[in-house]
């Protein structure tokens, strides 16, 4: 495994390549520079080609491509990191889901936006912070089960009578929801991997992993 970024373990065609950066790694030296989000975590999606690009980086956690060359990435530190790629490899997205986002329902956005139907869409889960580490309140327990009691699943109580999430539970369920069984990916901590991953809960002010995938 390569140091500076970790390839996402998932049957994409050869022509994608995906994966996650790093603490040590610069996406300069594996892809070019990627498309800039403002992400604000919340559930909007774009394409790659919508002329708001023009103006600088747009307020959004998602990002649709079918361009050849054309990286597309989301920056995270504990937050969830999504590829999602066609079967054919034609079209690809990014995701950026932080909890808001997720139970704003940006995976199901994202896929609604795809010209490819979910069930011939895989999904890739980069790292992020895993239940044992992501302690959370009332309100993102309830955020996710006023939608779906089957969230429920996803929370488990602690000692202190908060709950610890399962961010990863909580996208495939909405994933499944949406209609794409085949996830790979998923079950890296950035809390508890200090080599590898900034971490937000941990450190504070830190850095960004840049999660991305692009067509050659």
């Amino acid at each position: 495994m390569n140091a500076d970024w970790i390839r996402a373990d998932w049957p994409a065609p050869e022509h994608v390549v995906a994966g996650t950066t790093t603490r040590t790694g610069d996406i300069r030296k594996i892809a070019a520079e990627p498309r800039r989000l403002n992400q604000v975590h919340g559930a909007t999606v774009l394409r790659s080609s919508d002329p708001v690009f023009k103006k600088g980086a747009p307020d959004a956690d998602a990002l649709i491509s079918t361009e050849v060359n054309d990286v597309i990435a989301v920056r995270t530190a504990d937050c969830l990191p999504v590829l999602l790629c066609s079967v054919a490899g034609e079209e690809i997205a990014a995701v950026h889901c932080g909890w808001r986002g997720l139970a704003a329902d940006i995976l199901a956005n994202t896929i609604n936006s795809m010209d490819t139907p979910a069930g011939e869409l895989m999904a890739w889960f980069g790292p992020a912070i895993s239940q044992q580490a992501f302690e959370v309140q009332d309100d993102v327990r309830d955020a996710f089960i006023s939608k779906d009691e089957s969230a429920t699943a996803c929370f488990t109580t602690n000692e202190r009578g908060r709950y610890q999430a399962d961010l990863y539970g909580l996208a495939r369920l909405k994933l499944t929801r949406a209609g794409i069984e085949n996830v790979y990916g998923g079950g890296l901590c950035t809390y508890s991997d200090p080599d590898r991953f900034y971490s937000y809960r941990r450190e504070g002010s830190t850095g960004r992993m840049k999660s991305f995938i692009y067509r050659l």
